[in-house]
């Protein structure tokens, strides 16, 4: 089957493009509005790209009006957000951040969650969360009906069990990450397993 992306409608790109790019880590981001009142919004268009920079990389798609999102508003005033990563403890109040709630509204306090405050930066970030990462806007690209933020990373915040003795590595059986699939479902990291290099490619290689 061949699928011509430059004649097909945006709706049925975006089901084959999240159906088949999958799954996808969620950025469960913080920000604040202008009076000082904090805003989380759920995003599964989001990962890390550069760690020299430190990148990690969000699409906010506007709303079904043509208007923009509180978050990518808070974004472009502040220049500032946090991204709190998901597990299965806050998958729920994660999904209920999503929820269109009227603007002023303080999803974290709807939800249960609740926020600490952050080194660098305004937004505070989701205690509940096993990682947040402090960023700063490093650049946006505007489009008719998307933005994409690319911020930098300045702070990290690590639940202490996620990491090894040493600090380095992550344990997979402290820290599994929930990720979106397509439409309404998710999937857990909870199924880990190691796949290293052939070592007889590995040996010709560098022979």
């Amino acid at each position: 089957m061949e699928v011509d992306f430059t004649r097909l409608d945006q709706r049925d790109r975006y089901r084959l493009l999240c159906s088949f790019v999958a799954p996808r880590p969620i950025a469960l981001v913080t920000t604040l509005d202008e009076d000082g009142t904090s805003n989380a919004a759920p995003m599964s268009f989001f990962n890390v790209f550069s760690q020299d920079p430190p990148l990690v990389i969000l699409g906010i798609q506007v709303r079904p009006d043509g208007a923009p999102k509180d978050t990518i508003t808070n974004i472009r005033r502040s220049r500032e957000f946090v991204v709190n990563m998901c597990d299965m403890a806050i998958a729920q109040q994660m999904v209920d951040c999503g929820i269109n709630f009227p603007q002023g509204v303080d999803e974290l306090e709807v939800t249960g969650l609740s926020l600490a405050p952050s080194r660098q930066v305004e937004p505070g970030w989701v205690k509940e969360a096993p990682c947040a990462m402090e960023c700063r806007v490093a650049q946006i690209l505007e489009y008719p009906r998307r933005s994409i933020v690319l911020g930098e990373v300045v702070q990290m915040h690590v639940r202490d069990e996620c990491l090894d003795e040493n600090g380095r590595y992550v344990r997979p059986d402290k820290y599994q990450p929930i990720a979106r699939l397509h439409a309404d479902n998710y999937i857990v990291s909870n199924d880990q397993f190691e796949l290293l290099p052939t070592a007889a490619l590995q040996t010709a290689r560098i022979a």
